[in-house]
């Protein structure tokens, strides 16, 4: 083919801005990967690895950073997501429900 497309695969991880160097530094040192960081991640070459490995890379860097309590790792077409964990908020009830005071018991008499 004279004009050879070349497939890219990306790595969005928008949420972590400051993460991202040290993704690409990780996958350069640990993997020999190279990769351009772009606004929204990193872009590799699906020719240097293919998506399903670099899922398991990038879980890995995850879980060496200790981000894995707050994402997870996803794969669709060719992008690997970072997501983040949706968080559930409860609501803080009392479960001994004590009754008002009246006057006279707050007075003591």
């Amino acid at each position: 083919m004279l004009f050879k497309h070349k497939s890219v695969v990306k790595v969005d991880m928008a949420d972590l801005d400051a993460e991202k160097a040290n993704l690409a530094n990780y996958l350069s040192s640990q993997f020999k990967l190279n990769s351009s960081v772009t606004s929204k991640g990193l872009e590799l070459n699906l020719e240097d690895v293919p998506i399903s490995s670099l899922a398991v890379m990038v879980k890995k860097f995850v879980y060496h950073k200790n981000l894995n309590t707050t994402h997870w790792v996803s794969v669709e077409n060719n992008v690997v997501k970072i997501n983040k964990f949706k968080g559930t908020t409860k609501k803080k009830e009392n479960k001994k429900s004590c009754p008002h005071q009246t006057i006279s018991q707050s007075w003591g008499l």
